[in-house]
């Protein structure tokens, strides 16, 4: 069961979509999650179109298949979990800690006649309530940060992969270590920690260490910092925007401090101490 600590960061976590949720549809649409902007990070596509440009090349990269029962862990409004469901003509399960997101989500399900094939619950990703190798993919786009016990994640996401399904992970990052993070970037990491909810972030390669330790198998991982390099900026000239200034100012003291925190971002990125990982791999045929 969660830790005491875990159900109030899960709480805080909720709180925290559950008031910015609706502005960030309203600006920027069903994708909360980074862009792809080519390899070099220099494509001219809309922001809309680098976010779906990033769920093609991640699948791409992984080599992933065709899945039929996926698992989109931090579903948000459910973007990703749609988008994979027609993609695949699959059955998607979408978790989320907050109950706005999930019921966005429905709304959205049933609006794209995808509520026979596509749910989504109000669940603890560490403590999701799944039955052992329920999923032949594991799909986590940017929710591994949120969470509290890395190994705890890793291990369970794996847990719940049938033999011979992949798992996928992109997510926040800090840069490799060594050299040691320094006491200056530990306090931008601390000054996003404290806008986004986040108990702390680690790098790729440790990421990979973990994914090893669970006996997942075929690993690799990737980079993508300079891919996504617009991404914050185009956050920063919406959030100017008449709309979104109004929107900002209804969603309350939360949002606007994750608004604030939209410069962290960038200069985390451009100093390179934050990095934007993708892990990959398979479970073992054998494995349980």
């Amino acid at each position: 069961m969660p830790t005491t600590h875990n159900a109030s960061l899960n709480a805080a976590i909720g709180r925290f979509y559950d008031q910015s949720t609706d502005l960030w549809m309203d600006v920027w649409g069903e994708h909360m999650h980074h862009g792809y902007y080519g390899p070099e990070g220099k494509a001219e596509v809309s922001d809309y179109q680098a976010q779906i440009d990033m769920i093609e090349e991640v699948l791409a990269w992984s080599d992933v298949g065709t899945p039929k029962r996926i698992l989109d862990v931090g579903c948000g409004v459910g973007g990703s979990s749609l988008y994979l469901a027609e993609k695949f003509g699959a059955e998607v399960v979408g978790i989320t800690l907050s109950p706005v997101q999930a019921e966005r989500a429905r709304a959205r399900a049933e609006a794209a006649g995808l509520s026979g094939r596509v749910r989504f619950d109000v669940r603890d990703a560490l403590d999701p309530g799944f039955e052992a190798e329920s999923f032949d993919l594991v799909w986590s786009l940017e929710s591994g940060e949120h969470m509290p016990e890395k190994p705890r994640f890793i291990n369970t996401c794996i847990d719940l992969l049938e033999p011979g399904g992949r798992f996928i992970l992109v997510t926040w990052c800090h840069r490799v270590t060594p050299p040691v993070l320094t006491g200056s970037e530990y306090k931008l990491l601390d000054q996003m920690y404290r806008a986004y909810h986040l108990p702390y972030i680690v790098s790729i390669e440790d990421y990979r260490v973990l994914a090893e330790n669970a006996g997942l198998d075929e690993i690799k991982t990737a980079d993508w910092s300079e891919a996504i390099a617009p991404f914050w900026w185009a956050v920063f000239r919406s959030a100017l925007s008449p709309k979104s200034v109004a929107g900002l100012i209804r969603s309350g003291p939360g949002t606007l401090k994750g608004a604030w925190a939209i410069n962290t971002m960038i200069r985390g990125f451009r100093r390179g101490i934050l990095r934007y990982g993708l892990l990959t791999g398979t479970k073992p045929e054998g494995a349980s």
